[in-house]
């Protein structure tokens, strides 16, 4: 399985889970077990979309695309500066 295809399914895997309109990739690393993908998604809408309320998921994969667990890493409104 490619990078490309690893991020497909999870972030297919972890919208349908966790029902949230997945945003963008974060990070990717392949493990000996398959894939780990970190993908920020909306858990909230408000208005202004400064204050939509982001959610940080770790996603583990296997070597051929299916979840093996997911894991909600942390929260934060998007207007939020992120620490460097």
């Amino acid at each position: 399985m490619s990078a490309e295809e690893a991020i497909k399914r999870a972030s297919e895997d972890i919208a349908a889970l966790a029902k949230i309109n997945v945003e963008r990739v974060v990070g990717l690393s392949r493990t000996d077990q398959g894939w780990r993908v970190l993908l920020e998604g909306v858990e909230r809408k408000a208005i202004p979309e400064t204050m939509d309320v982001l959610g940080l998921y770790e996603v583990f994969l296997d070597d051929n695309g299916n979840l093996t667990s997911y894991e909600r890493k942390s929260l934060r409104k998007r207007g939020d500066t992120e620490e460097t």
